[in-house]
């Protein structure tokens, strides 16, 4: 079975854009997977990434409950708007101590 060329791309073409909507649908299940409320949730890797901070410094975050936490089936999230809020704590000590 010979295929040409042009009937090739148009199939490639279709493809492609299955691909892309199939991307977009897995993107809007992830999103809504990822919030609380409508509010979306960081995991650990996602807040150290953020926060450019260690492990070990985000842990004691949240022993001195300055960022709260959820565990959701024993894997720990956090709201983005808590993470903004410790950012903005914390810049506002800053402030005052220059």
């Amino acid at each position: 079975m010979n295929i040409d060329r042009t009937e090739f791309m148009v199939w490639m073409e279709r493809i492609m854009t299955r691909f892309d909507i199939l991307g977009e649908k897995l993107s809007r299940k992830q999103n809504d997977l990822n919030s609380i409320d409508g509010e979306q949730l960081l995991d650990n890797q996602d807040v150290l990434q953020l926060l450019k901070i260690s492990s070990r410094t985000l842990q004691r975050y949240r022993s001195d409950k300055k960022l709260p936490y959820y565990t959701i089936s024993g894997k720990l999230y956090y709201k983005l708007s808590d993470v903004h809020q410790l950012i903005r704590e914390s810049f506002s000590k800053f402030s005052r101590n220059l």
